[in-house]
């Protein structure tokens, strides 16, 4: 375990079960679930699901999605691979779920959960950030976890605004919100630090109906009588003419005169206290949350993550349970949005995620942000040829998005429709806003050919590209040697250099630092931003 901020790239559960027990402060998770799919696929039993859109989704596609090793793993974990509360819960969802994409879903989230649980302090607090079609599933296995007695908030997020789904043919009312489960590791020991959230213009008009004609300031009058009287001990004396039971002392209440603070509204009226505005902290946090609107396209921090969060969300939860210097952790980081609002909170933060367009894009988005005043460490990335041949052999989709990364491109999303392009960088033009275009192919065969050459060239002429760059694992031969070199050249028309049409590189060149001769490309983080501003809603680039 690292001593400072960390990013790992992996299965989060590898990852938490190396984790020291009590260890982190804070634990936000928002799993990826595809929901918009139609309840029957989900619950049906024997469902196949497609996995959904995003890259989390598909990573994690197989492994929740029912299967003959799902079952396998339903048998280890209620057989004492959990404790027994955890085993019976996730036993009583199975049978009421069936065999289908939720109950899978459900069984591969039993046991992370509990090594969540684990490396909680027993100051610390997890918020588990889902919607309504499973919120139900996991609070159940959380009480079990954890203990209902440690459960504290059920937060509704309003994530979207109006839905008019009937129009569509929906009969149910439309989704408008998220559901985060707050729980607790100890309830009387969890750090869980005052928040409030500003009055409406409705609430400070009835109640702050006043302007101090010296200040300027909005106040309102609040009784200063003692509820009880003199069975609770109040004080009975006269102030401005009136006899009353007071909630002060006397001695306090000439203070309160002497300030300014106690006012008379009319001849023989009760005196009334004159509160401020400016006073009042606000409205206590209450558990619905609708004054964080979600993330637009025109917004600066969208990423095109599907389902990006907007940093005020996350700053919220942190500051509700954290203290500067505490640890978060996200074990499903996606974006790096919870870790880019604990890094501005002063808080240390490690982020997990199986996806390594998902780490790439953290790197970017924190160097980007905070430039050379952040650190941290990356690990389960390869750092020499075997470990990306270990990579190319356990997941040869992670392989190309992790070698288009080392490009400085950006990798496709989807294993299928790639258009024989693994991955596209883009590159300015000149002042009036044009690009041109990098078409990225990685292959990981033992033993590459000159007809890669010829497809990428075929590729970069296909989709109009600009140059091509072919990323290999193994050394290129001559004859694909030979063959890039007379694929021509590209000159780039607001600087006249020129550059090869068509390029090889290998991965060992790129570890040992060497980069593809090239135009200076748009960081992925920096693409997305350029692409908000403009209106483009067509993902990062």
């Amino acid at each position: 375990m690292p001593d400072g901020n960390a990013l790992f790239y992996g299965d989060n559960l590898d990852v938490l079960a190396s984790m020291p027990d009590e260890c982190v402060d804070l634990v936000y998770l928002d799993p990826p679930f595809n929901s918009n799919r139609n309840f029957n696929v989900i619950f049906n039993r024997h469902a196949q699901g497609s996995g959904g859109a995003s890259a989390q989704i598909q990573a994690f596609g197989d492994t929740w999605t029912w299967s003959y090793a799902t079952g396998e793993q339903f048998d280890h974990l209620v057989a004492g691979g959990l404790p027994p509360d955890a085993a019976t819960a996730l036993a009583a969802i199975r049978q009421l779920l069936g065999e289908n994409d939720a109950s899978a879903y459900m069984i591969n989230m039993a046991p992370r959960l509990v090594e969540m649980r684990r490396v909680l302090k027993p100051t610390g607090s997890l918020y588990l950030h889902c919607d309504p079609t499973m919120s139900h599933y996991l609070k159940v296995y959380l009480d079990a976890v954890f203990g209902p007695e440690n459960f504290r908030n059920e937060i509704i997020w309003k994530r979207t605004g109006a839905h008019s789904d009937n129009r569509q043919g929906a009969r149910h009312l439309g989704r408008s919100h998220d559901v985060i489960l707050r729980y607790a590791a100890d309830e009387a020991r969890a750090v869980a630090n005052p928040a409030t959230t500003p009055y409406s213009p409705e609430y400070i008009d009835s109640h702050y109906p006043y302007t101090d004609p010296d200040t300027g300031l909005r106040y309102g009058l609040d009784n200063l009588t003692g509820p009880g009287g003199a069975a609770k001990g109040n004080p009975a004396y006269e102030v401005m003419g009136v006899t009353r039971y007071w909630r002060y002392s006397q001695a306090r209440m000439s203070e309160l005169i002497a300030e300014g603070r106690v006012i008379q509204p009319r001849p023989g009226a009760v005196p009334r206290y004159k509160r401020f505005l400016d006073d009042s902290a606000g409205v206590q946090l209450q558990d619905v949350w609708a004054d964080i609107p979600p993330l637009n396209s025109q917004a600066a921090e969208r990423l095109g993550y599907p389902t990006q969060k907007p940093v005020a969300l996350m700053e919220r939860i942190i500051a509700l349970s954290t203290n500067p210097g505490d640890l978060v952790l996200d074990p499903f980081c996606g974006c790096g949005t919870t870790i880019n609002a604990a890094q501005n909170l002063g808080r240390r933060w490690v982020g997990i995620d199986i996806t390594y367009i998902a780490v790439d894009l953290i790197v970017k988005r924190l160097k980007h942000v905070y430039g050379e005043s952040v650190s941290f460490s990356v690990a389960g990335v390869p750092r020499d040829v075997e470990g990306a041949r270990a990579l190319a052999h356990k997941n040869r989709f992670d392989f190309e998005r992790w070698a288009v990364s080392l490009v400085g491109a950006q990798p496709n999303e989807k294993q299928v429709g790639d258009k024989g392009r693994d991955g596209l960088a883009r590159f300015p033009l000149g002042p009036g806003g044009q690009f041109g275009q990098i078409a990225v192919s990685v292959k990981s065969d033992k033993k590459p050919g000159p007809w890669m050459v010829r497809e990428l060239a075929g590729t970069v002429q296909t989709l109009k590209a600009d140059m091509g760059i072919l990323v290999l694992l193994e050394p290129a031969t001559k004859q694909m040697l030979d063959a890039a070199n007379h694929a021509g050249s590209y000159t780039h028309p607001g600087n006249g250099q020129t550059f090869p049409r068509v390029q090889i590189i290998t991965v060992g060149e790129m570890l040992a630092g060497k980069r593809p001769d090239k135009p200076t490309t748009l960081l992925p983080y920096i693409a997305a931003r350029r692409t908000a501003a403009a209106g483009a809603q067509n993902g990062l680039f």
